[in-house]
């Protein structure tokens, strides 16, 4: 695998299917955003407990919706409507969290203290969303599935997570200097929603389409890696 195909699969994804996947962030984003706030609005320590969990659970609801949306247009069409997409996360969604949430404390003690360890952690388990989504793996289960995929082709992975990661920057500032006019906490919401509803869906196809390449080398599939990128 190249560093080149997974990102061109997602290109062709995103470009195609936009007005479907763009909404289904969007929506997502939104409830589980708005709910944060009024939360936080309350008050009081447990208001901001509540608030950061509906947070955090956003993410992995947000990242699992758009594995399953790319997932299921690579066919080239898109099966499920925005609600059974996030009828078919929602079992799966403390899962999800338990997986995502343990790799995010290794990967950034991994990076605070040593650097190079973060890195690596965050490359070999760079598919844990799909696999848990897809293969319907248990929580810790997917974290020895995802780094067996990515071995023999870490360079290629990560080189794929450091240009997402710098489409997401490059976005930021973009919005950051956008937004500039208005006070810090709007400014910040509203880059959070565009990035969240634009810049996620793009970064999930890619990662998604890098998830079914290595699953196709180690195992081919049925489907070929570009059965959702021809007009039919």
């Amino acid at each position: 695998m190249q560093i080149g195909e997974p990102i061109g699969d997602g290109w062709a994804i995103f470009k195609r299917f936009w007005r479907h996947l763009v909404p289904i962030a969007l929506v997502t984003y939104l409830v589980v955003s708005l709910i944060a706030l009024a939360l936080a609005a309350i008050g009081g320590a447990l208001a901001a407990l509540g608030s950061a969990i509906v947070s955090i659970a956003g993410v992995f609801l947000l990242q699992s919706a758009l594995v399953e949306a790319v997932a299921d247009v690579r066919d080239g069409r898109a099966d499920f409507t925005l609600t059974e997409t996030l009828a078919r996360v929602w079992p799966r969604l403390g899962t999800v969290i338990l997986a995502g949430i343990s790799a995010a404390i290794a990967i950034v003690i991994g990076l605070v203290l040593f650097v190079l360890p973060g890195l690596y952690l965050l490359t070999i388990w760079s598919l844990i969303i799909p696999v848990l989504m897809l293969e319907k793996r248990a929580a810790f289960e997917s974290f020895g599935r995802s780094r067996e995929l990515v071995r023999g082709y870490g360079w290629p992975v990560f080189g794929v997570i450091l240009v997402t990661l710098a489409i997401n920057i490059a976005a930021a500032i973009v919005l950051a200097i956008v937004f500039s006019g208005l006070n810090n906490n709007t400014a910040h919401y509203l880059g959070n929603v565009i990035a969240n509803t634009i810049i996620a869906p793009f970064v999930a196809a890619v990662w998604t389409s890098m998830y079914f390449r290595l699953r196709d080398l180690k195992a081919p599939s049925n489907i070929p890696s570009g059965a959702a990128y021809s007009e039919q």
